[in-house]
């Protein structure tokens, strides 16, 4: 064993070799002497283990894994075709070439992030972008922080500190990455009163809990969820009849969609607008959802809140860069102009079965694949990232591989860019409602490395 411990190359060798060296060009020379001493490690612990492989081939094998590893783990693109529009852990909304180049426009160099132009002196950060979301929104004045969760946590600890925040035991969810309402009420300094029940509350429960200690009411939208049955929460315009001079209602929307109506899709969540419209002094959702911008949170409504909202030192910690503001200036622009069906979220879910399908099956003609063995079957995509949980798009998918699934999937992940599918019915599928046209491309030759390299005849 001695002996063969001894046969274990030293670091420097490592580095030499051709696929180490092409690692810490990209990367650098730290982060490559990294993924070989992990190498090394496992090889070492392998002798020790007495694998009766060829020392070589021990380190041969350690280092391709550990290569293979360092290469996947920096920010990279990544292919979508599970069927999820806005995946949370694929970067949720794609901003598109089209977008990011009107951005990179405005960021390439200096900007007026902080100074009015027509009068030369400092301005307020992202007076335009609040202005324009107000306005989409109906609102008489808009905030923007670093994410709904931000957002929520300013109004509370503005609004509401030191006071009971009522909110429906209905509501009192977690999302994901452990994101709880009633841990962000405790530390925007409010006391959570829960009221009614997990799926009934009416208006009266919440008459009942009103007394002075009371602050806000708190709706909140029920994100990667839904109650069916027997179950009921007052609407926003019920529970505006319990406003009043001292306790102002919150509506979190979640994901904050702008369109009321698009072809024959009409949202079963209510929009900024709606919701105040119907009685919420303020309204909280998210830029990267159903919106179709980056990370963001946005608060609108009455002037009044939004200003004491502006004034909370809490600001300054969760306020956006010029990235965000420059992004969100270019999403609302396109609302405002009628184009927001050029965005990711509405120009996926739009495309309709026919025409997924029909892509499907020209990807599988390119590939020459046998259309028994490699069917396209009808599938649904869904919004994603906690977006109109019982929304449902037709979609369909290709089963590229009809067993050894798993390896699959670890196959295509590891190509260059990753391709994600999804595992189903023992195969291995890829969803074309997600996949850009500009990907097809990189999809179609991981697929073919995969059919020659790993499915077996």
């Amino acid at each position: 064993m001695k002996e063969r411990l001894r046969q274990i190359p030293k670091l420097d060798r490592l580095l030499q070799r051709e696929d180490v060296a092409a690692l810490a060009e990209r990367w650098g020379a730290a982060y490559a002497a990294t993924a070989c001493r992990t190498a090394l490690d496992a090889a070492r612990r392998r002798v020790l283990a007495d694998d009766a492989s060829a020392v070589s081939t021990l380190v041969d094998e350690e280092l391709a894994a550990a290569l293979s590893d360092a290469r996947l783990r920096p920010l990279q693109r990544v292919v979508n075709a599970t069927g999820v529009l806005h995946h949370t852990n694929l970067g949720r909304v794609p901003f598109g070439r089209d977008l990011l180049q009107e951005v990179l426009s405005e960021l390439s160099g200096a900007c007026c992030l902080e100074i009015d132009l027509a009068s030369g002196k400092r301005g307020v950060r992202g007076d335009f972008v609040r202005e324009t979301a107000a306005r989409l929104c109906g609102a008489e004045d808009a905030l923007v922080v670093n994410n709904n969760a931000a957002a929520v946590l300013l109004v509370l600890s503005a609004l509401a500190d030191g006071r009971e925040v009522l909110v429906s035991r209905g509501e009192l969810i977690q999302i994901g990455g452990g994101f709880r309402i009633p841990d962000v009420i405790r530390q925007g300094g409010a006391r959570l009163r829960e009221v009614g029940t997990t799926n009934v509350t009416d208006l009266e429960d919440f008459r009942r809990a009103l007394d002075e200690d009371v602050g806000a009411i708190l709706k909140v939208h029920l994100s990667n969820f839904h109650v069916g049955g027997f179950s009921g929460r007052p609407g926003t315009k019920e529970l505006a009849e319990l406003k009043s001079e001292n306790v102002v209602l919150i509506e979190d929307l979640g994901s904050g969609c702008l369109v009321e109506r698009l072809g024959e899709w009409q949202s079963p969540d209510p929009t900024p607008r709606q919701a105040l419209r119907n009685g919420a002094d303020l309204v909280c959702f998210s830029g990267d959802k159903l919106l179709g911008g980056c990370q963001a949170g946005i608060v609108a409504g009455r002037k009044d809140l939004v200003a004491r909202l502006a004034v909370h030192p809490l600001l300054r910690a969760i306020r956006p860069d010029k990235f965000t503001y420059a992004m969100l200036q270019a999403v609302l622009r396109r609302y405002e102009l009628g184009l927001s069906h050029t965005l990711s979220p509405w120009r996926q879910a739009m495309k309709g079965r026919k025409a997924v399908a029909a892509r499907a099956r020209a990807f599988r003609r390119r590939l020459s694949l046998d259309a028994d063995r490699h069917p396209v079957r009808n599938t649904v995509g869904r919004f994603g990232a906690g977006s109109l949980p019982a929304e449902t798009i037709e979609s369909a998918a290709l089963r590229i591989a009809d067993r050894n699934a798993d390896r699959a999937a670890e196959f295509f992940r590891r190509a260059d860019p990753p391709c994600m599918g999804y595992v189903s019915d023992g195969g291995f599928w890829l969803d074309f409602l997600t996949v850009e046209k500009e990907d097809e491309p990189l999809l179609e030759r991981a697929a073919r490395s995969f059919l020659r390299e790993e499915e077996p005849s």
